[in-house]
């Protein structure tokens, strides 16, 4: 047990850098015939120690697959939370990730799930799932984005069908809007599968001519920034933007990317000149001040503390680099407003979001 804790504490900080996820995107495990060790939602994967992990009895956590499927998807939720809550081991503290019933679907003993830009530069491409087959036949994309215990049961799905069809698990499995799962027996076995990918999507960018660089204008002054800070403060009185963090302009692409996206900077960004009537206008239309507001001089973040200001401009940057990237794939798709809307109200983000940003 040691070794296998060591093992992919080690892999949790290879792939726990901005490389691979932001804030506390992303996660792994390591699964016994017994036990499933998983990270613990919202924390990051680069600070994890080998205690934290999260313990589960695998054969409670089977039991999860064949739960009723009610209409109501919050019913589900709550239902699965505490099937899952209910599988985790004495001594174990931490809620378990919502993917763990998802990590326990793949037979190998190491899972490392990722949301690298190369990699959501496909995924949230129109033609990404064409170009996956292409790049990568031998893994297996799927391509309608689920959320919550759905997106485990689609995808275990779809896993089942694989292993059907060709006799084998796959090594990787690419989703839709959201990033990729990676399986494998050995930690090196994980290592080789990430170099295959990004190896072959950086390749495909270069032919493309693309690049993660940003064509930015200069920061503008912070004061800026302060100031309409103080405008969404005063028109809403909230403390959402008690902080700001300032970027020079680019091209920013909304948060309905991925759900990170989503938890961090929300749905959607204001874009235009931020005067008190065009920000009324956005909440009366979206049900929430900006996170987000991009001008002509600039992107600027907002937060109730710095660290949520700071994770809001960072995801936006993400945002935009996979908003770049895409043109290799026929350009940006977003996932569709009823997905978008439950992530955005679901309690396990919301609880992701607590967690990550303290």
């Amino acid at each position: 047990m040691s070794l296998l804790l060591d093992n992919i504490t080690q892999l949790s900080h290879e792939f726990g850098g901005d490389e691979y996820i932001k804030a506390g995107g992303g996660n792994t495990s390591v699964k016994d015939a017994e036990t499933l060790w998983v990270k613990p939602s919202g924390t990051t994967l680069a600070g994890l120690t080998p205690e934290q992990f999260v313990a589960m009895d695998r054969a409670k956590n089977a039991e999860i697959h064949a739960v009723e499927i009610p209409d109501d998807p919050h019913e589900l939720e709550a239902t699965v939370l505490a099937m899952k809550m209910d599988a985790v081991l004495p001594g174990s503290s931490g809620r378990p990730s919502v993917e763990a019933p998802l990590h326990d679907s793949f037979d190998a003993a190491y899972v490392v799930h990722t949301h690298p830009v190369l990699v959501n530069g496909m995924t949230c491409a129109r033609d990404g799932g064409e170009a996956c087959l292409r790049l990568f036949p031998e893994y297996l994309w799927v391509g309608k984005l689920d959320v919550g215990h759905m997106l485990c049961v689609r995808t275990r799905e779809a896993i089942q069908e694989f292993t059907e069809h060709n006799g084998r698990q796959p090594e990787a499995v690419f989703l839709k809007n959201h990033g990729v799962f990676v399986a494998g027996d050995t930690p090196d076995s994980i290592r080789e599968t990430y170099r295959v990918i990004m190896g072959r999507l950086d390749e495909e960018y270069n032919a493309s001519g693309l690049t993660l660089d940003l064509e930015k204008g200069p920061a503008p002054d912070p004061a800026i920034g302060e100031e309409i800070a103080r405008l969404i403060r005063e028109t809403f009185e909230t403390q959402d933007a008690n902080f700001v963090a300032t970027d020079g302009p680019y091209d920013v692409a909304d948060g309905k990317l991925t759900p990170d996206h989503i938890v961090y900077m929300k749905p959607h960004i204001f874009e235009g000149e931020p005067t008190r009537e065009a920000l009324i206008e956005f909440r009366e239309r979206y049900g929430y001040s900006p996170r987000v507001v991009a001008t002509d001089i600039g992107v600027f973040g907002f937060g109730a503390t710095e660290n949520n200001a700071a994770l809001a401009l960072e995801l936006a940057i993400d945002g935009a680099q996979v908003k770049k990237l895409t043109r290799a794939f026929g350009g940006i798709e977003y996932m569709d407003r009823a997905t978008l809307e439950f992530i955005d109200s679901w309690e396990v983000e919301a609880y992701r979001r607590k967690v990550a940003e303290k």
